[in-house]
């Protein structure tokens, strides 16, 4: 649970009344979808699908505590993770490739979505983690006010892929105390090659920036425990290909020194790789310390400590 001193940003936002004006206007996005950098076009409230393949109603694949997450969010009961089905990046190699691709999960409603979060604070979770909400960001404003109702007083995740439109993280001002993006790439064609996006590199820098605008610097409270701000997340690929160096200075200069970071070394061939593909390997011990190094040289010291349990492969 929270900082007794702690109250979650959603709580004064519920308070002075403005969920129905950001539904309402997120639900307006769907129309002609344009909740995510795509713009797909579909009216999604009639279930008609664009790139993501996420219709009206929200799709979760599982729910659960989970320990695997960065150390501010895990504590000691778990980060309450809500798998959201479907996602609005093509990453080719996903380790949730049947979430984010095939569309495994279960369509629930809006009612059942407060309910989950709910359950989830009850099981004792620190935070409710959202896994790749960007999709299905007005449906969870419209679900808040009824966990709200129900209790709910534990810090939002907002733990996306880092493809986020800045109009659609305004709504979200006042509603997540944590975002948690992903930087995956610092060159468009490999972003494109990739994830099928090759203005990622654009978006994410903007994301991010708008991201830090609203929760700053990540603040932990006195049990280790995340309470409110910016982690980033970056994921090392072989042979250098998300670009370490440049993503690392872009924090380091235009985002905050201060950025806590989690520099993964999880990388795995998984998806639908191509077999002549260079991501048809695992990083090296070298990779991976490599990029530690260039962070450090490049000015974010502050590591998530993951870093010191690095599993090596052979």
């Amino acid at each position: 649970m929270p900082s007794e001193t702690f109250a979650p940003a959603y709580l004064k936002t519920y308070e002075k009344g403005l969920f129905p004006d950001l539904a309402h206007k997120a639900h307006h996005m769907l129309k002609a979808c344009a909740v995510c950098p795509r713009k797909c076009g579909v009216d999604r409230t009639r279930d008609e699908l664009g790139f993501c393949g996420a219709g009206y109603l929200p799709e979760v694949s599982s729910q659960s505590p989970h320990f695997g997450e960065e150390s501010p969010l895990v504590g000691q009961h778990g980060s309450g993770t809500i798998f959201l089905t479907h996602c609005n990046l093509g990453c080719l190699y996903c380790q949730n490739y049947s979430i984010s691709h095939s569309g495994d999960g279960v369509k629930i409603s809006v009612q059942q979505l407060a309910d989950v979060m709910v359950g989830l604070q009850r099981r004792g979770c620190h935070n409710i983690n959202f896994v790749s909400p960007t999709h299905f960001v007005p449906q969870i404003l419209k679900a808040l006010p009824r966990a709200i109702e129900m209790g709910l007083n534990v810090p939002l995740v907002y733990n996306t892929g880092g493809y986020d439109s800045v109009k659609t993280l305004r709504l979200l001002d006042g509603v997540f105390d944590i975002y948690m993006p992903d930087f995956k790439y610092s060159l468009g064609k490999i972003s494109q090659e990739y994830s099928h996006a090759p203005d990622y590199p654009a978006i994410a820098k903007k994301a991010l920036k708008e991201m830090f605008r609203q929760v700053g610097d990540l603040r932990i409270d006195e049990k280790g425990l995340a309470l409110r701000g910016l982690l980033v997340r970056h994921l090392v690929l072989p042979n250098g290909l998300a670009g370490t160096k440049d993503i690392m200075r872009f924090l380091a200069e235009k985002i905050s020194k201060n950025t806590y970071v989690n520099i993964m070394d999880q990388y795995q061939p998984c998806g639908n790789i191509p077999l002549d593909s260079p991501l048809r390997r695992t990083i090296s011990s070298e990779e991976y310390s490599q990029a530690i190094a260039i962070a450090k040289k490049e000015g974010i010291t502050r590591l998530d400590k993951k870093e010191r349990l690095r599993l090596v492969w052979f």
